[in-house]
């Protein structure tokens, strides 16, 4: 993990933010705390080397600006963030070209972070190894329904766990609750499995991949498939994503490109869940694809799919539409994280 920074550190970053490019005398002339000039560089040198800061010419020419790295990965305090209304906060608006190519050029984990969670893949792999085939069935069924379960509340399904089981293993309906919520949670099980079928499908992603899975989803819920051609609002934020479908699929042909082009799974996976959701691409069902996508990616890699079980719904949607509207990855990869530790530590042992 990289070392914290200190406070004359923070006020640093935030001068340089303010100026966008700024010279060591515009930072040494801002900050309230007055040091010299050898002592600033040195606080350069190692914002710099923390990939916070990105060093631009050399001299009495050299300034600096935020890394893309940097503003990626900021930590935030997103009950803070919330606490203002939609209309009262400062956001990136609308759609960020340049968001994906900046996507392509930076890693998203640290070397700890990429050890980490190859380790934990190694021990899926292990733990499955040493199940039973009816043990392992058992797991996965487990696993189905508490995938579909979350996926689904997360939209709005009101079923319980208890009650989506039911449905699921005695084919019994809710009382109270429509054939629609029944739908989306069926439509999951019959994707995941789907996906456990053609594994292999995950190793390269495209539109054709997207729409299948797409489509799986929102089958009998009266939701059109094919990319949107028009506007649509997300609810809880200012965000408005792209308006047609020749853009949209422009978005979608550079997110595929730049997801194949990591080497790891686990960037694969994250980039899907926050640029399919980020992009919006179908008329509705684009958050519940974007999360069964990304567990494709990660089953074609060999690690266990994610259920985000344990993830409470409001905690996903702030984190993600920190994301649309700051551009800022930091909390929904820190809980994407948490949710592949609590995937390997809870099923298949």
């Amino acid at each position: 993990m990289k070392k914290p920074i200190t406070r004359r550190q923070k006020a640093i970053l935030e001068i340089v933010a303010d100026y966008r490019t700024a010279s060591i005398s515009q930072v040494q002339t801002q900050l309230t705390e007055k040091i010299s000039t050898p002592t600033l560089n040195r606080d350069m040198a190692t914002l710099v080397a923390l990939d916070y800061l990105i060093k631009i010419g050399k001299g009495r020419a050299t300034v600096y600006q935020l890394s893309p790295s940097y503003k990626l990965f900021t930590p935030v305090q997103l009950d803070q963030y919330f606490d203002l209304d939609p209309d009262a906060r400062t956001i990136l608006g609308r759609f960020n070209d340049d968001l994906i190519a900046m996507l392509k050029d930076v890693s998203l984990f640290t070397q700890e972070q990429f050890s980490y969670l190859e380790a934990l893949k190694q021990e899926y792999r292990q733990n499955i190894t040493t199940l039973s085939p009816a043990i392992y069935q058992k797991e996965l069924e487990r696993l189905t329904i508490e995938l579909s379960w979350k996926s689904s509340q997360i939209e709005g399904n009101t079923y319980s766990l208890l009650e989506t089981e039911r449905l699921f293993i005695e084919h019994k309906r809710a009382k109270g609750k429509s054939q629609e919520e029944a739908t989306m949670l069926l439509n999951h099980k019959e994707c995941l499995d789907f996906i456990l079928e053609h594994k292999e499908m995950g190793r390269t992603l495209n539109l054709a991949m997207l729409e299948e899975i797409h489509s799986l989803l929102i089958k009998d819920l009266g939701i059109r498939r094919n990319l949107r051609s028009r506007t649509i609002g997300i609810t809880g934020t200012a965000y408005k994503p792209l308006d047609n479908s020749h853009q949209i699929k422009e978005a979608i042909d550079r997110m595929c490109l730049t997801i194949n082009t990591k080497q790891n799974g686990f960037e694969k996976a994250l980039l899907a869940v926050a640029l399919i959701s980020y992009i919006q691409p179908f008329e509705d069902g684009n958050k519940r694809t974007a999360r069964m996508v990304s567990n494709a990616l990660l089953i074609a890699e060999g690690a266990c799919p994610l259920s985000y079980r344990s993830v409470e719904s409001l905690a996903y949607k702030k984190a993600m539409l920190f994301f649309y509207e700051q551009n800022n990855l930091s909390a929904f990869k820190e809980l994407f994280m948490q949710q592949i530790e609590f995937a390997v530590k809870n099923y298949f042992r």
